[in-house]
């Protein structure tokens, strides 16, 4: 009977007819006007062919595969003996102190950067600080500026109520901003988002580059009377720790101090340690920003669980740990992305329509598959980055990211290509299948 019932009910929920008898969205505008993320759609129709047994190279979501990138020993262990010692009940809203102080140490260490205790607040990984901040610096209205392609600042905009003003960039400046690009587009903005090294690039800012966007920050900010709000600079380095050969970090306050008053930092444990199933991230902002931001994720209970704030701690403060950790990971996550670069230089060189950018940080590689105007196999000419990204799938069993999924609407053949899941031999298997790919276009 109560099974009965309950069909009868979803039956009435999920009829066409039910959906039109209204004759507006059900819920709230921001509601219906917010999409899912691009990127996890193609994970998951990636996933289920994985499942049905085909063999796929899946370079798509931003994650690590624990058998080849595992958490730190450490870390594991030190979960373990917070559990044992009950550490299960609530955090603090703003995390537990062991671990704003833990953090407040590892910046003044490794970035040089004396922030007061006051500045950190700990999250549930990097994700809430990003929301935290467009909800306690941004109003509805307000305009926020970032470059494309970059990571759900529109999904954010649209969350918040925020106008979205997307600037593109280009392979010419390895797809970052520059000073010159964002000349005249900062005037009455409240808040411009960057993130170094950049996801889904893979590409880092050049000390000058950033000095340049810094100052423009300042003039702007100098620019506005004591009645108006300040222009912030969301600054996202949650890669800061995975960077390649010559490539060197650099944050905005470092470079310019006085940026200290404008500058909130995103970062977490996600991708410097592959630990993004434990959920541990934090923001370094100016005090009076940082104690919004806490009002407000506390409301949303967006704090990290407490064993893993404990234990983080106590990975943050050995030095030893983080350093041998990140020597085995850097040679490991750098010879995939040289590898995969390296085979597309060589089909390059060989004459095949393909190109990337020599790999700077974090996982990934921008490639670009420039096959528009082809046509393949089975007759259908490939006209978007989506026709690329299909064919590549179909062909040669490699799964990519279009750059549309990262707001840069051009169909221009660029990809975002994430090596945290697989393997060195998987990667050694691509090349031939490519070559076979490209071969069968005409």
């Amino acid at each position: 009977m109560i099974v009965e019932e309950t069909e009868t009910l979803t039956e009435q929920l999920i009829t066409p007819e039910f959906e039109k008898s209204y004759s507006l969205p059900r819920v709230s505008p921001m509601a219906a006007g917010l999409i899912g993320s691009e990127i996890l759609k193609i994970a998951a129709d990636i996933r289920a062919m994985i499942a049905e047994g085909k063999k796929i190279c899946n370079l798509t979501v931003g994650d690590f595969n624990s058998s080849y990138f595992p958490i730190p020993d450490y870390l594991k262990d030190e979960i373990e003996i917070a559990l044992i010692k009950g550490e299960t009940n609530y955090p603090p809203s703003d995390g537990v102190l062991i671990l704003r102080k833990a953090v407040q140490e590892f910046y003044r260490k490794r970035l040089g950067l004396d922030y007061p205790i006051e500045s950190f607040i700990i999250t549930g990984g990097a994700r809430p600080v990003i929301y935290g901040i467009y909800s306690s610096v941004v109003a509805p209205g307000d305009t926020v500026v970032y470059p494309v392609p970059s990571w759900n600042n529109n999904h954010y905009c649209n969350l918040i109520g925020a106008k979205a003003v997307p600037i593109a960039s280009s392979a010419e400046d390895a797809f970052l901003p520059t000073r010159k690009k964002l000349e005249g587009k900062l005037t009455g903005v409240r808040l411009l988002s960057l993130c170094s090294p950049l996801n889904p690039t893979g590409t880092a800012f050049t000390k000058e580059a950033l000095e340049g966007i810094c100052d423009l920050v300042l003039e702007e900010n100098a620019k506005r009377s004591p009645s108006e709000r300040p222009l912030f600079l969301m600054y996202d380095q949650v890669y800061w720790m995975l960077t390649f050969g010559q490539t060197k970090h650099y944050n905005p306050v470092s470079l310019r101090p006085e940026m200290a008053k404008y500058t909130i930092f995103v970062d977490g444990i996600s991708k410097a340690f592959a630990s993004t199933g434990l959920r541990v991230g934090w923001a370094v902002a100016p005090p009076d920003v940082a104690a919004s931001m806490s009002n407000i994720l506390g409301h949303v209970g967006a704090w990290a669980p407490r064993p893993e704030q404990v234990a983080t701690a106590h990975l943050l403060n050995n030095d030893g740990v983080v350093d041998a950790y990140h020597e085995k990971m850097h040679a490991d996550v750098e010879e995939r992305l040289n590898t995969l670069y390296k085979e597309i230089s060589s089909l390059r060189e060989s004459g095949y329509p393909i190109d990337a950018i020599p790999p700077m940080g974090a996982i990934y590689l921008t490639a670009r598959f420039n096959f528009i105007g082809k046509t393949a196999p089975s007759g259908v000419k490939l006209a978007t980055n989506e026709d690329i990204r299909k064919y590549l799938l179909a062909a040669a069993d490699f799964a990519i990211v279009p750059f549309q999924a990262f707001d840069l609407r051009e169909d221009t053949g660029w990809f975002r290509l994430s090596v945290g899941a697989v393997s060195m031999a998987e990667i050694n298997s691509i090349a031939p299948k490519l070559k076979a790919a490209m071969d069968a276009l005409k």
